[in-house]
């Protein structure tokens, strides 16, 4: 049989499925929901992780991850004889730990056939505490399945706020990125309109943007990529009046800018407001990208390079 899945791997090879298949370890989406219904014995085990159950899960459901199984399901069901039903996402993982717990010696285990995603395919309700939508859960689910992220580190990307100075070749496909990640608000200073020679590096800006503000191309990308994002554009140069008014918004600075007083300035304005500045550069075939936080202990730009080099000295 041809392996659909790499995470059924291992079960084909040891024959887990086909033989849970064949000692009919499966029950079907319907009959466990009528039993729910009629408030049936029942106990719901949901052996997913953590971060998967963030998405949503069944209704009264028990928790305890695939790999804590063995280990811990005797002290959290004592009683082997009483109905329970093992869910996964899709019922592969589910088959395996029913096998695993008749064999261990309860009676009336049962795997629930296409998992959580067919019981939401069939129209069944899944709660979700998470403060996220149900569409932000799936536009970020990827993200929530990672633990280092899970559903509040996607909570938290959805609340910063982040200032790209400008929206050229550096700041085009971070703001890109931003904006699919989640990063809630956007801000965009620029003062610059596209031009047909930024189109081969600059992806926030199309041919139909020639002429455009680049502050308003930029809005319209992200729009298309993400509408959930919000987008407060600055049509201006960067200054010293201005820069400090524009970053106390703001939680992160990125550095975007193609001259060497504007990283400066921005290194300045950074120190003083203490934000984290998010440094670039890049020339042809190199670049450097470095964090300076001098509120967190760290560096500034200015004690790498205490000072610009002379102007026409180094390529921009």
């Amino acid at each position: 049989m041809k392996e659909e899945r790499s995470d059924t791997g291992k079960a084909f090879r040891n024959g887990t499925i086909l033989e849970t298949k064949h000692e009919g370890f499966e029950i079907s989406i319907d009959e466990t929901h009528q039993l729910l219904e009629r408030k049936e014995p029942l106990v719901l085990l949901d052996i997913r992780e953590p971060e998967e159950v963030a998405l949503g899960y069944i209704q009264g459901a028990t928790f305890l991850p695939q790999g804590l199984l063995k280990e811990r399901v005797e002290g959290l069901l004592p009683d082997k004889n009483l109905p329970v039903v093992v869910y996964c996402a899709v019922g592969i993982r589910s088959l395996a730990a029913a096998k695993l717990m008749r064999r261990m010696g309860y009676t009336r285990v049962f795997s629930l056939a296409k998992g959580i995603d067919g019981w939401k395919d069939a129209g069944y309700e899944v709660v979700n505490h998470s403060q996220l939508t149900p569409d932000q859960a799936t536009r970020y689910s990827r993200h929530i399945l990672l633990k280092e992220v899970g559903a509040e580190g996607q909570i938290q990307l959805l609340k910063a706020r982040v200032l790209l100075v400008g929206a050229g070749g550096l700041g085009s496909p971070a703001a890109l990125y931003l904006a699919a990640a989640g990063v809630g608000t956007l801000g965009i200073i620029d003062s610059d309109k596209v031009d047909l020679s930024n189109l081969q590096r600059q992806i926030l800006h199309s041919t139909y943007d020639v002429g455009r503000p680049k502050t308003e191309s930029a809005k319209d990308a992200i729009g298309l990529i993400n509408p959930g994002v919000k987008v407060i554009t600055y049509q201006e140069r960067l200054t010293s009046e201005n820069a400090l008014k524009i970053f106390k918004d703001f939680d992160i600075i990125l550095d975007g800018a193609d001259n060497f007083p504007t990283k400066y300035l921005i290194n300045d304005a950074c120190y003083f407001a203490g934000k984290p500045n998010i440094y670039g550069g890049v020339f042809q075939f190199e670049g450097q990208v470095s964090v300076f936080f001098p509120k967190g202990g760290g560096p500034c730009l200015r004690c790498l390079f205490p000072e610009p080099p002379p102007p026409g000295l180094v390529p921009s």
